[in-house]
């Protein structure tokens, strides 16, 4: 990671780390290790807030410990039942996008308390990306509904 943060950086880029259910950083000690292993000016951290809630991990506890090498944020929310279910049926990525175990920041259903992650960022004078990403089925959804939904949540709970 550090040797591809440098040759990114020597291209103008930067290395931006997703952490991701089903691959090698996942849960929090992988992303202590991934971050305690890689230089913080080569190697940044994307924070999905729900692929962390699936994984079980805090996501403000990242937040407030890593915010200096947050560079991408996917505000994405969970529904509880959702999750739940798709863990007792054992079912998979695709299968769990489907019903619905991703959508967005201000639907009643979800889980994940937006705000104090970005209170968070916003006392790190954050400048990267905040990104809504539901990752939701076209057809069983709005999105132009959807996108109105998360900003109408988002100014509100930002002051925006």
């Amino acid at each position: 990671m550090n040797y591809l943060g440098e040759k990114a950086k020597a291209e103008g880029m930067q290395l931006v780390y997703h952490p991701h259910m089903g691959t090698g950083v996942e849960n929090l000690a992988d992303i202590d290790r991934l971050m305690n292993g890689t230089d913080r000016e080569n190697v940044k951290l994307l924070l999905d807030t729900a692929r962390l809630y699936c994984a079980g991990v805090d996501r403000l506890k990242v937040t407030q410990t890593y915010v200096d090498r947050i560079e991408h944020v996917h505000l994405k929310n969970i529904p509880q039942a959702v999750l739940e279910e798709s863990k007792e049926t054992h079912r998979g990525f695709l299968d769990s996008i489907r019903p619905g175990i991703f959508t967005l920041p201000g639907d009643s259903e979800g889980a994940i308390e937006f705000q104090p992650i970005l209170q968070e960022l916003a006392k790190a004078d954050y400048k990267g990306w905040l990104m809504v990403e539901a990752e939701q089925d076209p057809n069983t959804t709005n999105p132009l509904q959807d996108a109105l939904t998360a900003c109408s949540y988002l100014r509100k709970v930002t002051g925006l």
